[in-house]
């Protein structure tokens, strides 16, 4: 089975960010669901995790 593909290591201030798109609920739905998906994985979150948190399945690929 091939290695789950990963996030690299965010600096501070990408993180913050991230951050600040997803308190702000951003206008933008594309960066605000791309953020939503990129925090939990840059803290080694796992794909269920991630599509528990931003109500995907699984199993549906994400068009980004």
């Amino acid at each position: 089975m091939a290695e789950p593909v990963r996030v690299r290591r965010l600096t501070d201030q990408e993180g913050q960010k991230l951050q600040q798109i997803v308190r702000r609920g951003s206008t933008n739905s594309v960066g605000y669901r791309r953020a939503m998906m990129l925090l939990p994985s840059a803290r080694g979150n796992r794909v269920p995790v991630i599509a528990q948190l931003v109500s995907r399945r699984t199993r549906t690929p994400c068009a980004m």
